[in-house]
């Protein structure tokens, strides 16, 4: 029996917009989708062993995450959130869409959060240097991993269609016991 739906890792810098990718691909998906913000699922469930003050940050206890996160992904029909991917196990992955986004445009959408000078510098350097789409295609299968733009409406709506494009075909080449 095929799970209820694929298995999405939504991934990029902080401010590259995968909460709102994740939200729209929610409502606009032929499967139902659940949507997981891994960070602030962390918080909210206290699975972090320290927050650090000098980055503003939380040192997440990856194996009680996936020891959590592991009966939800068996299901399918989950879209994970957050700006890593290399803790989630290969197995998991359907696709993998690392968003991108011009780092001066980064630079704007981070200090609109209030993030620290120090955290903007260290996330605005991590997209221009490719850390997540590195760490995407170096932990999974190249034809899995998708690398988009999200620096406009125009830009989240293209990618939102492509996604629930390429559901649409997952869906197809699993017949009829998908919902």
């Amino acid at each position: 029996m095929s799970p209820k739906g694929p298995v999405i890792i939504l991934t990029g810098t902080p401010g590259t917009g995968k909460s709102t990718h994740a939200q729209l691909l929610v409502e606009e998906s032929p499967v139902p989708l659940t949507h997981i913000n891994v960070g602030e699922w962390v918080k909210e469930k206290g699975w972090f062993t320290e927050f650090d003050q000098e980055w503003q940050s939380y040192t997440v206890d990856e194996d009680k995450l996936l020891d959590e996160l592991e009966p939800l992904v068996a299901e399918g029909g989950v879209i994970l959130d957050w700006h890593t991917c290399e803790v989630f196990p290969e197995r998991w992955a359907d696709l993998v869409v690392v968003l991108r986004c011009d780092h001066s445009q980064l630079w704007e959408r981070l200090e609109k959060r209030n993030y620290a000078l120090k955290k903007i510098q260290e996330n605005n350097e991590a997209e221009i240097m490719q850390v997540v789409l590195e760490e995407a295609r170096s932990s999974y299968p190249t034809e899995i991993v998708v690398e988009l733009t999200s620096q406009s409406m125009e830009d989240l709506e293209a990618n939102v269609a492509r996604i629930v494009e390429w559901i649409v075909v997952w869906k197809t080449e699993r017949g009829s016991d998908v919902s």
